[in-house]
């Protein structure tokens, strides 16, 4: 069975507007997106929160370690950062298809910054107890895990058909811009305000989300009313995406992707210093990293504006021959002159092949059940990323950094053979 949104492109327009030229065509743009208040209003106020969100995940982890100078206590609040992503992302979405959304989603944001609050108190408070800190840091996890999919899967449904691309792609560019911004602004303020301020701020930022989630005009309810059981409902995405070649063969090559291909992201600063002997705490490492998130944010744009509604299927391969080239160029690079551009590029074709993975997924989905199947993609994608990086740690006790990324080179590479969209799409 095939699943597709109710909303349809007005054709009459389009032939109008391309032949005719009696109005503007620029429809599936980031533009066109940002002209639709409701979106607007719900992407600007998550996309403050989450530079919030970003700037403490990098500065929590520079504060456990001075805290308890202790490497394998700064993983684990990695971990509870981004962990619960993997167990709770497949709940989230299904929660925020059978509650009412807006509640669920304002609880979310309203229970991440309540325990982001008691993170700054205890800040502020001094000597702060390192358990606590860990377990105020995975009950702020446990909310992102559970918020994500439901954001995720709002934002589609707050413009028409004709304008999702635009829409996914900006959700692209609020996720990448946010995890560059947080930071640089992180690292500017801490030297003159600390670590309790800071925290402090990205508290904040969570009331910004929750009004413009509790302002903005959209349907609570998205989903029928089911008999079936809990546990039934809850493994009905898992069921939905078996059942349908496009979203299986979407979410299977993404979690492939996220596990072999994207562990450099949480290796990045291990690669800066073996290949190009930069270190980690350096400003040169900061702007290497900055221009990473750059590319990411251009491969974003790319899909919601020249690259919009054009040859998407091809788009999706096409990508992962770029990013499997890229990925590879960068691994051999030894020279911190050659490596700018180099991760530059990487980091634009890594984000077109993520977005018009995603823009494929959700141009297919029926909104009664985009939240389960978004749940599954934030699976597949951000939490299988931890446990490849987690793995890829271990893996470097026996192997090359260079080694490894050559593997994810490769198997990029195999990906762009097997994610034939336009092959299963006969098959829907």
């Amino acid at each position: 069975m095939r699943y597709v949104s109710k909303h349809v492109p007005v054709l009459e327009q389009a032939t109008c507007a391309t032949i005719n030229g009696c109005e503007p065509f620029d429809q599936g743009t980031a533009k066109a997106a940002l002209r639709h208040h409701e979106f607007r209003t719900v992407w600007i106020g998550t996309f403050i929160s989450s530079i919030g969100t970003w700037m403490q995940n990098v500065l929590i982890g520079a504060f456990a370690l001075g805290l308890t100078h202790q490497p394998w206590f700064v993983g684990l609040i990695y971990f509870a950062n981004i962990g619960p992503m993997l167990f709770l992302a497949p709940i989230g979405g299904f929660l925020s298809d059978i509650l009412d959304r807006r509640k669920f989603l304002v609880c979310c944001q309203l229970e991440q910054g309540v325990f982001a609050a008691a993170i700054a108190v205890l800040v502020f408070a001094g000597n702060p107890n390192r358990w606590a800190v860990l377990f105020c840091t995975l009950m702020v996890g446990i909310g992102y895990g559970l918020n994500s999919p439901g954001i995720a899967s709002l934002l589609p449904t707050l413009v028409p058909r004709e304008d999702l691309h635009g829409a996914v792609a900006l959700q692209a560019v609020q996720m990448n811009l946010s995890r560059v911004i947080g930071p640089v602004i992180g690292a500017l303020l801490l030297p003159a305000f600390g670590f309790g301020t800071l925290f402090a701020i990205n508290a904040v930022s969570y009331p910004v989300a929750i009004v413009s989630l509790v302002i903005a005009k959209y349907p609570g309810h998205v989903a029928r009313r089911s008999s079936d059981s809990g546990l039934h409902q809850l493994l009905s995405g898992f069921k939905i995406a078996a059942g349908d070649p496009l979203i299986r063969r979407v979410l299977t090559t993404m979690g492939t992707f996220s596990f072999f291909s994207l562990a450099f992201v949480g290796l990045m600063p291990a690669i800066a210093n073996d290949n190009l002997t930069v270190a980690p705490d350096s400003t040169v490492y900061g702007f290497l990293y900055a221009t990473f998130g750059l590319g990411c944010v251009v491969g974003s744009l790319l899909i919601g504006n020249i690259l919009a509604d054009k040859w998407l299927v091809k788009i999706v391969r096409l990508s992962f021959v770029g990013f499997a080239v890229m990925l590879a160029a960068f691994a051999l690079t030894r020279q911190i002159e050659l490596a700018f551009p180099a991760v530059f590029m990487l980091g634009c074709a890594y984000f077109l092949t993520v977005t018009s993975l995603s823009v494929s997924l959700q141009s297919h989905l029926d909104d009664a059940i985009r939240g389960r199947i978004s749940g599954l993609w934030m699976m597949s994608f951000n939490g299988t990323v931890a446990l490849g990086v987690l793995a890829s740690g271990v893996i470097l006790l026996f192997i090359q950094t260079t080694t490894l990324l050559l593997i994810g080179s490769l198997v990029a590479a195999l990906l762009a053979v097997y994610c034939n969209l336009s092959a299963v799409r006969s098959k829907v």
